[in-house]
């Protein structure tokens, strides 16, 4: 669901950007006074593994798109909202800067949509309702499918009242709306379905690791360091080795706009879309995760990707918890 820059004009984009650095910043304020010691190694490894994940779209059947995960609840279970939207950021900006994916002039679109419902509708209220009466594995399926599909959606519809306050007539809001729901309700639906099978996992073995769960201290579980390793295999596995098994249909906002359009992209030609797209070609080491005027190097992105992201978020941690250190007294 990562909008192009065509999508949207320089005044939403402007305001969505404004939004998503209020959202960040806000984040960053509330993590100062955490302890993030525990969080630090799980912030580079989840982002590592959300980055990973996305580049595997899955094929919806009947319809010739595709679908790929979010992570953004997922993050925010496990990290918290603020650790996680943040983690969430970092993802998104290594994908727009180094692969061109997502536009720059819409990523303060896509932030919001893929990272703010996700960690605050998705993992921090729908999320901490279920736990709040205890964490069960129905209770972390249930939370999972319901916060994913909703935050999915409200993502979709976003996207859709973007283009509209834009001024894109090629999408007219109530025909692009009609496919842009039904089609990411199924997309959020899986993303469910695969956010529910890792926090599922992550609460047999190391249930403290889940935002507002305590440890059961009656239960054997793996050691922390081992539950991150493992993700972090999963991470190197999903982006080295499966990446080139992703289906190659369009995804669910490239489908919609081609249902609407006859296209799965639509043509920008403004000034500032320009400027984006030459900052895009100048930073965009691995365009559209292959070497540059090549096919090849999936496998490399997906690799290189995971380590960028795994090094952007525990620097980012590292760097806050640095400012929560005083200065001891004489």
């Amino acid at each position: 669901m990562h909008m192009s820059d065509a999508l949207v004009s320089p005044a939403v984009a402007g305001v969505m950007y404004a939004c998503s650095i209020i959202a960040v910043g806000f984040s960053v304020r509330k993590l100062k006074g955490a302890d993030l010691n525990s969080k630090i190694p799980l912030m580079g490894v989840m982002g590592a593994f959300v980055f990973a994940a996305q580049m595997l779209n899955f094929s919806i059947p009947g319809t010739g798109s595709s679908g790929h995960l979010c992570g953004s609840m997922m993050l925010s279970a496990l990290l918290g909202p603020w650790a996680g939207f943040l983690t969430m950021t970092a993802v998104l900006l290594i994908q727009c800067l180094l692969f061109a994916d997502g536009g720059l002039m819409a990523l303060g679109c896509n932030i919001w949509n893929m990272g703010f419902y996700g960690c605050f509708i998705g993992g921090y209220l729908i999320w901490r309702a279920f736990m709040s009466k205890g964490a069960t594995k129905g209770r972390i399926i249930a939370a999972s499918l319901i916060g994913s599909t909703v935050s999915l959606l409200l993502g979709a519809f976003s996207v859709t009242l973007e283009t509209l306050a834009s001024g894109i007539t090629d999408l007219p809001f109530a025909i692009f709306v009609r496919f842009m729901l039904p089609v990411h309700l199924v997309i959020g639906l899986v993303e469910g379905a695969i956010t529910a099978a890792v926090l599922v996992f992550v609460h047999e073995a190391r249930p403290e690791l889940l935002e507002g769960v305590s440890a059961d201290a009656s239960r054997q579980g793996m050691k922390t360091s081992s539950v991150v390793a493992i993700l972090l295999a999963a991470a190197l596995v999903l982006g080295g080795f499966m990446s080139h098994l992703a289906s190659s249909n369009p995804d669910g906002l490239e489908w919609s706009v081609e249902k609407v359009t006859g296209s799965t992209e639509i043509e920008g030609d403004g000034a500032v879309e320009k400027w984006a797209a030459g900052v895009q070609e100048h930073t965009a080491l691995l365009p559209d995760y292959a070497f540059k005027d090549s096919e090849n190097g999936t496998s490399f992105a997906g690799i290189a990707g995971s380590v960028a992201v795994l090094a952007v978020c525990l620097l980012m941690g590292l760097a806050f918890r640095k400012r929560r250190v005083k200065p001891q007294p004489e």
